[in-house]
This record gives structure tokens, C-alpha cells and sequence, in this order.
């Protein structure tokens, strides 16, 4: 039984959302080393609502994955009670419009079960920052953190460590400091340094952990070569895309890049290629094969279930399909459509299901209370109906359209009706346009006016 224990932020030290750095690998690796929370990179609210929930038995995650099968957010028990979804509100624009923040974070508080929480920068004067940070405080949020910089203000400026101080002193909720890589914090002993230059609850850390997340070690750093292939083994181990891989490996060796090591880092175009250049190749080759292994073991359970469960009536075939092998715009859904029509039948039903393990489709077509479907699964909606239209056509000893079937009589029908409105259209044009109108522009005559271009 698992107990759902809210977070708690105070006396907590924290990975920074990170755009393209805080992915999955990078959270794990830096629970790992001592990170008591960590954050998801800041991602789109609109991009969440277009995704589909997905649970990978092969990964062991759960996936939020895009109408474009991109994985949006991937996430697992390992960082269970200590992960933060961040969603963004475009950087820091809300700044500049304190009523549409205090009404996004109550609409928030008040409809999920979940703690809020709420990151800003500092605005121009304390004062406007104090009472806009008083406001937040009011919609019941759990927790603040606050970079203590104003929003034009880039790595390299001091941060404000006397207003992220003002803040904690005003409210009551925990305060979460960010922002003292530059000035403070070099190693895992400047945290509470930092944490006491303004009196916060909690520390954030981004840039010192994403150059080397071993920060979060009591103990110290570790050599950056291991922080390195470790990072990679989780890369590899949650099939994290291998650009990302690649850009927080480069973000680590930062100077390092112009070395021969670097440099074929620089170059990799797969994650197998980034293994062979941290001689992580065998680990690379061992992994995928367990994982491929799993994967044939679950399609081999599913396809078991699915047989079992299979309603004894419907009729199944090991059929594609393949558009190469049908005339342009003509399709099997289109034949079955017509042969219904013909017989007086009526139209095709659909019902089509997407099996989580694979994210591919399989489609079961009923016609005249018969049911038919493929035994091959599809990897998107349409293609899986169109196999389902093979399996009843075929089963029926209908034609299906392939061009090997000689003269097609759907493009035949196409090509009549295509002709009928052209001479309709034609004859429209006849009845609109005045006879000698058009026998001046048969003809040619010499009383319609041509411009002549100029020599």
C-alpha cells in the first residue's frame, strides 16, 4: 500500500526546473546524491491537456506522450513523493499582471488535491515585490521560491539576497531561494550558506547542479567522469531521447568540450553513439537487449490475453495495408462503403483501441452484424481501420481496390462524376454569359480593348 504523503518544503535542498535539463535522468541522478525534491522542467499547460496518459510496462514509467507520440513528461515510482510538476506561464510575463497569477494559483489550489507551489522573480522595488508575494501567499499555496533576480537580469548580475531575505521575513509559508550559483554556491557546504544569507526555508539549486548534480552530496563532489555514466546509465536505462542526453552531457563537460571526448559527444547522432564515446558501449548492447526481451515477453502475454478474451465470432487475418498498392485517394474503407451501399447494408462501424504496452491500434469493423478484424496491430488509427476493411472484403470475396486488380470501377465512378460536374459547371456558364460576349472572345474581334505593352 502506498500512503500519499504531502511534500514538505522547508528545510529542503532542491534541483531547479531546468528547461531540457530536468528530465527524468537528470531528477533521479540527483535524488540520488541527496536532493530531497526535484522539479520537472517547465512545461506547457496546453501541451499536457493534448497528451495521453500511457503507463510503459517495458520502462516502468508513466508517459504523458503527444498526438506526435513524443513523451512529453515520463515519470516512476523511484521519484515518488519527491518530484514537482512545474508548468510554465511563459518565463517570468505574469510578473506584470498580479491578478491573473492570484487567479490561476486559487483556480489550482482549489481543484487539485496536490500541493501548489509558485516560483517568481523579484520585481523592481521590494515593495511591489512584498505585496505581490502577500497576495500569493493568500491563495494557499504551499510553498514560494523566489529567484532572487529581476526578469532582465541574467546569470552573471549579484543576486538579491536581501529581498529573497524581506520575503521570508513577510510571510508565513516557506520560501525557497534560488539563484546563488554564481555567488555562492561552489560546493554542497555553500547550501546552508546561502540558506542563511536569506533566512529561506529551502534552497534551489540549478546551474551548479546541472554543471555536476553531486552537489547534493554531503560527502562532496564526485569525479565528473562518474557523475557522467551514471547519468548516461539512467539515460539509457528510461530511453531518454539521446538530444537531450547530448545536451546535458555537454553542459557538464563545459570546458571539456574541445577534447577528443567532447568532441565525439559533440558528434553522436544516436545514444548508442554517446555510450561509445564514455566506453559505455556493452552496457549500451545489454540494456536494449533486456529490454527488447521484456518488450517480446509482454506482446507475447497481451496477444495471450487478447486471444482469450476474443469474442469467438469475429473474424480475424493477418492482413496490412499497404497504400502503395492501391491507385491514389482509393482505399479498402471506401470499397466496403460502396459494396454496403449496393447491398443495401448498412454503413461500416468502427471500433478501434490503442494498447498501452506499444501505443499501436487495432481495429474491429462490423457489416451486417459480422465482426472482423487484423491480428496485426497498426501504429496509427487509420491504417488499422483500413485493415479491418481488407479482412471483410476478402472475407467476402469483394474486390478491395488494389491496383493488380485490373480496371478499377471506383476511379471509373470518380472520373464519370468528376466529367458530370465539369459539363454542369459548363452549362452554367453558357446560361450566365451573354452570346456576344462569348463570340467576341471565340473569335477574337477587334472590339474588345488588349492593352499592348510598351517598347
Amino acid at each position: 500500500m502506498t500512503v500519499n504523503t504531502p511534500l514538505c518544503f522547508r528545510g529542503k535542498k532542491i534541483l531547479a526546473p531546468m528547461v531540457r535539463v530536468g528530465t527524468l535522468p537528470m531528477r533521479l541522478l540527483a535524488l540520488d546524491y541527496g536532493a530531497d525534491i526535484v522539479y520537472c522542467e517547465e512545461l506547457i499547460d496546453i501541451k499536457m491537456v493534448q497528451c495521453k496518459r500511457v503507463i510503459n510496462e517495458v520502462l516502468e514509467t508513466v508517459d504523458f506522450v503527444a498526438p506526435n507520440e513524443r513523451v512529453v513528461f515520463r515519470t516512476c515510482e523511484r521519484e515518488r513523493q519527491h518530484v514537482v510538476f512545474q508548468m510554465g506561464g511563459m518565463g517570468a510575463a505574469l510578473l506584470s499582471d498580479p491578478d491573473k497569477i492570484e487567479s490561476i494559483l486559487t483556480t489550482l489550489v482549489k481543484g487539485i488535491c496536490k500541493p501548489i507551489t509558485c516560483k517568481i522573480r523579484i520585481l523592481p522595488s521590494v515593495e511591489d515585490t512584498l505585496n505581490l508575494v502577500k497576495r500569493i501567499e493568500k491563495t494557499g499555496i504551499a510553498a514560494i521560491a523566489v529567484h532572487g533576480r529581476k526578469k532582465e537580469e541574467r546569470p552573471q548580475h549579484p543576486v538579491h539576497c536581501d529581498v529573497i531575505k524581506a520575503i521570508a521575513e513577510a510571510v508565513s509559508i516557506p520560501v525557497i531561494a534560488n539563484g546563488g550559483s554564481h555567488d555562492f554556491i561552489k560546493e554542497y557546504t555553500d547550501i546552508e550558506t546561502f540558506q542563511e544569507a536569506t533566512a529561506a526555508s529551502s534552497v534551489m539549486i540549478a546551474r551548479a547542479a546541472m554543471w555536476n548534480p553531486s552537489i547534493f552530496r554531503k560527502e562532496g563532489f564526485f569525479p565528473l567522469k562518474d557523475v557522467m555514466q551514471d547519468y548516461i546509465k539512467y539515460a539509457v536505462r528510461y530511453d531518454n531521447h539521446y538530444t537531450n542526453t547530448k545536451y546535458c552531457l555537454c553542459q557538464m563537460l563545459r570546458e571539456q568540450l574541445e577534447t577528443t571526448q567532447g568532441k565525439r559527444l559533440h558528434a553522436a547522432q544516436s545514444t548508442q553513439e554517446i555510450c561509445e564515446a564514455f566506453e559505455m558501449g556493452d552496457f549500451y548492447e545489454e540494456t536494449t537487449a533486456i529490454f527488447e526481451a521484456k518488450k517480446t515477453s509482454l506482446e507475447t502475454e497481451t496477444q495471450d490475453e487478447d486471444d482469450q478474451r476474443e469474442d469467438p465470432d469475429v473474424i480475424k487475418m493477418a492482413v496490412r495495408f499497404d497504400k502503395r498498392e492501391y491507385p491514389p485517394q482509393i482505399t479498402p474503407k471506401m470499397y466496403l462503403l460502396e459494396w454496403c451501399r449496393k447491398e443495401k447494408h448498412p454503413q461500416p462501424v468502427y471500433e478501434t483501441v490503442q494498447r498501452p504496452l506499444d501505443r499501436l491500434f487495432c481495429s474491429v469493423v462490423t457489416v451486417a452484424e459480422q465482426k472482423y478484424r487484423s491480428t496485426l496491430w497498426d501504429k496509427s488509427k487509420k491504417l488499422a481501420e483500413q485493415a479491418a476493411a481488407i479482412v471483410c472484403l476478402r472475407t467476402l470475396g469483394v474486390p478491395e481496390g488494389k491496383l493488380c486488380e485490373g480496371e478499377n470501377h471506383l476511379i471509373n465512378k470518380r472520373k464519370r462524376e468528376d466529367q458530370e460536374r465539369l459539363n454542369n459547371r459548363d452549362h452554367r456558364e453558357d446560361l450566365a454569359e451573354p452570346s456576344h460576349k462569348k463570340a467576341n472572345f471565340i473569335e477574337g474581334t477587334s472590339d474588345m480593348n488588349v492593352p499592348t505593352m510598351p517598347r
